[in-house]
């Protein structure tokens, strides 16, 4: 049976998911049922632009990163989405639409009539669901590079034809029309073809001997260079993927600032926050209530992966990921806060010293992450706000192994990025 993009997609957002997505934003179910409709073709047509403006290689690595993702989830959301595939997601949107992705999940509310919030919660699930199926497929089927532009080359008519006419995406993605899409890509996977072709041929004649073997395998030569030229992207920029450009965005951040409590002086000034909601917060001056309080407050400071705060009063007990009692008080302020601040959606990252096995280092800090963004949910924070947790363990730890302990506590933290506001 042909691999069908869009009826894969349908099948996995089925009318089970829309029930319990309803249910979870607080919207109709036939709005969701609605809005899915216009949100499959559209992340689709996001990956089908971004393959025709010539980034066919980014597209693969974001296919690949996105392989692994389990789309499982999505059929027992009874808790929740998943926060670790919104995460994804919404790393995924930025890739495919840029700063676009906002106006689109706008343009989708208003087609479906629900709120902008709930549409770019279900683009934020799409995206990491539409990648993850075409990675699975590739990895099934062993498509490369160009494999990837064929299969979705001979898809894009059904795709494009599926997105409903009043979402005006094509303004959106300032395009003419989406059929300048669909050429794009076609003349981009006719080229691959050509170009690979032309390496056959070429090899072969030159393999015929004569006195022209020379000019035969400069042509090949020449073939070759193009076909590598269009597969990493008509010489677009080199692709990062998503993982990495995050992981290095958090070692730029650790190296301008330190939790306040990591540097901390002996005694520590206590204050009182307050929230927009009245609600008042005992808090030390200069720790992470102080700090993102001030910053959610200010309209000129931009939410982004560069944008990271220490816990100062947050701790485990010794080899675990177990919160403990005292550290429950800070985890209910960040919780007011983000209650307070509706709109603010963070992700969680976890931090270990250089000692100790490195491997185990990365899974306690993943699993100390979760458990910050598990006891946030508990303290009922909407889900669509959690973007998340990952661990990089001692990946970022600037203290050696054998460095005092004063040094290597630096390195021992658990942070939160404000990714929107």
């Amino acid at each position: 049976m042909a691999f069908d993009l869009i009826e894969t997609l349908k099948n996995l957002f089925n009318t089970e998911f829309a029930g319990k997505a309803a249910s979870q934003l607080g919207e109709s179910e036939s709005g969701i049922q609605k809005a899915l409709g216009g949100i499959i073709p559209t992340v689709l047509t996001g990956l089908l632009n971004k393959a025709g403006s010539g980034d066919a290689g980014g597209l693969m690595g974001l296919v690949r990163d996105a392989a692994g993702a389990d789309l499982s989830k999505l059929g027992n959301i009874a808790g929740g989405l998943p926060a670790g595939l919104l995460a994804k997601g919404s790393e995924f949107l930025q890739s495919l639409f840029g700063n676009k992705s906002g106006d689109i999940a706008g343009a989708v509310a208003s087609y479906a009539g629900i709120k902008p919030q709930s549409a770019d919660t279900l683009m934020q699930a799409a995206a990491p669901a539409a990648l993850g199926v075409i990675g699975k497929h590739a990895e099934s089927t062993g498509l490369g590079t160009s494999g990837l532009l064929e299969m979705l080359n001979s898809q894009k008519d059904k795709i494009l034809a599926a997105v409903p006419s009043g979402l005006g995406l094509a303004g959106l993605l300032g395009v003419g029309s989406l059929g300048d899409i669909g050429g794009k890509i076609s003349s981009l996977a006719g080229s691959l073809k050509g170009a690979a072709n032309s390496v056959g041929h070429s090899v072969e004649e030159a393999a015929s001997g004569g006195s022209k073997w020379v000019t035969w395998l400069i042509i090949a030569i020449a073939a070759i260079l193009l076909l590598w030229w269009l597969l990493r992207g008509c010489g677009a920029k080199e692709h990062t993927t998503v993982a990495t450009a995050d992981s290095l965005t958090v070692m730029e951040d650790t190296a301008s600032h330190m939790a306040p409590a990591a540097a901390a002086p002996v005694v520590r000034e206590s204050i009182k926050v307050t929230l927009p909601d009245g609600k008042v917060l005992d808090a030390y001056k200069g720790g992470i209530e102080d700090q993102l309080v001030q910053f959610l407050q200010n309209p000129n400071a931009a939410a982004g992966k560069d944008v990271w705060f220490d816990f100062d009063n947050l701790n485990f007990q010794t080899g675990s990921a177990q919160i403990t009692p005292e550290s429950q008080v800070q985890i209910n302020n960040l919780a007011a806060i983000l209650q307070a601040f509706p709109k603010t959606k963070i992700k969680v990252g976890g931090y270990t010293d250089a000692t100790g096995d490195a491997k185990k280092n990365k899974q306690l800090s993943q699993d100390r992450a979760t458990a910050v963004v598990t006891a946030l949910s508990a303290a009922n924070v909407k889900p669509v706000q959690l973007l998340g947790a990952e661990g990089y363990g001692s990946q970022f730890a600037k203290a050696a192994a054998d460095a005092p302990d004063e040094e290597r506590k630096l390195d021992r933290h658990i942070s939160v990025s404000v990714r929107e506001k």
